[in-house]
């Protein structure tokens, strides 16, 4: 397989072409479960909020009229006609020469226009003296000044954080439509891998792709489902591959793309449906062996079995399909200018993708330094990397100290400068 690269502009299209990624469908979520959910629907407010004019300060509620001309020598004197706290609905009428205690949220009682602060008052038995004025709607929240009725407070696609929740809640509601989460099936193959937690017998390693796709398909926000290691054997693959897209929405599978005896992975896709393998070796640097299929209308992402590979191929190609197929908008990576600090050489004829670290020189210029890759199955290349430089494949090499578009693997708080 892959005698012939695609470019990775030509793979991507050819992918673009045979699968357009959608949300899996829609369901009731409530909002103790809605959190890094994406919105199906618009949200319209069927209420004012706050229901209802509320004090923002401890004090006196007041027609705002009778305060004018009050100062700290000549104070306005107010007859105490009651007292209004939170949560209650008051039952008092604030009439032209009186005033009603009142804290801070509490509703604002019939006749009053504005609160004064308890601490430009004083009290004599059942006077307040107003040593300040204020004027109509002072220290009040409106009703519906925050939201109003019939309002579009909340959009489709939008992805919910811990504030959006809180409006839910402000509005009153318990659930939401939201995109269901796509349901990814992970398997890993490879006769050299172990399941970690067993005995490691010579000559093995443990598993850590299965795992880590697993992790990166939940930040997308799908509902991974760890199919664990299954033998590079045709008939159990094969197996394995249709119990999987029986029930996900999508595949990933790790190892068996190569060029060995056991790579078989392309071979048993080919076989299970139209238009079957579409992509079978993409001309980048790493993750070369990328075999990619479309069965029954499902796509199947076939990653080298070296977990650098593997892991920074999901986050090119991977993610953005899982992304929509959750109904999140993103597509790229966040991304930042930094300069080169060392040169970076590409790989001919590829499209070379670059692990870089980002520090801050003393004169705070933001410095990209590459990670040094070692063999490609080491795992620490990625957890010491912020992100990754692209270069095209007509470019031979970045040098030292140009400019350069560094893509985030996340968006990580960088140190300042001391």
């Amino acid at each position: 397989m892959f005698r012939k690269l695609l470019s990775f502009d030509e793979a991507r299209q050819i992918l673009k072409k045979n699968f357009s990624p959608k949300p899996v469908g829609v369901e009731r979520v409530s909002i103790s479960e809605a959190h890094d959910r994406v919105l199906a629907g618009d949200v319209v407010a069927q209420m004012d909020v706050p229901p209802f004019d509320r004090s923002t300060v401890d004090g006196y509620a007041v027609r705002a009229a009778n305060t004018f001309g009050a100062d700290e020598d000549r104070p306005v004197a107010l007859k105490l006609c009651g007292r209004v706290a939170v949560g209650e609905s008051p039952n008092i009428v604030v009439e032209n020469g009186l005033t009603a205690e009142i804290a801070t949220g509490a509703p604002l009682p019939k006749g009053a226009d504005a609160v004064v602060m308890m601490e430009h008052t004083t009290q004599k038995d059942d006077t307040i003296f107003i040593h300040r004025p204020v004027s109509k709607g002072e220290n009040v929240m409106k009703a519906g000044s925050d939201i109003r009725k019939g309002e579009t407070i909340l959009k489709k696609n939008q992805r919910m954080s811990s504030r959006e929740i809180g409006v839910l809640a402000a509005l009153g509601l318990t659930e939401a439509s939201m995109y269901k989460r796509p349901k990814v099936a992970i398997l890993s193959t490879g006769a050299e891998i172990v399941e970690p937690g067993k005995p490691l017998p010579p000559g093995k390693i443990y598993d850590i792709n299965a795992h880590a796709l697993s992790a990166e398909v939940k930040e997308c926000g799908g509902e991974p489902i760890n199919l664990g290691i299954v033998p590079d054997e045709r008939d159990q693959l094969k197996g394995a591959v249709k119990r999987a897209l029986k029930t996900a929405d999508a595949l990933i599978t790790s190892g068996g793309v190569s060029v060995g005896p056991k790579d078989i992975i392309p071979q048993v896709l080919d076989e299970l449906g139209e238009p079957g393998v579409i992509i079978s070796g993409i001309a980048v640097k790493p993750g070369k062996p990328t075999t990619i299929a479309i069965i029954e209308g499902k796509p199947v992402f076939s990653l080298p079995g070296h977990p650098t590979s593997s892991l920074l191929m999901f986050h090119i190609i991977v993610r953005p399909i899982i992304c929509k197929m959750v109904g999140r908008t993103e597509e790229t990576p966040p991304m930042l200018k930094a300069v080169a600090a060392a040169k970076m050489f590409t790989a001919r004829g590829r499209r070379t993708f670059v692990m870089v670290s980002l520090t801050y020189d003393k004169n705070g210029k933001l410095l990209a330094s590459p990670v040094p890759t070692g063999l490609s199955g080491a795992i620490t290349t990625l957890t010491k990397a912020s992100g990754f430089v692209e270069i095209s494949e007509e470019r031979q090499f970045i040098n030292a100290g140009d400019e350069i578009t560094v893509y985030l693997f996340q968006t990580r708080n960088l140190s300042s400068p001391s």
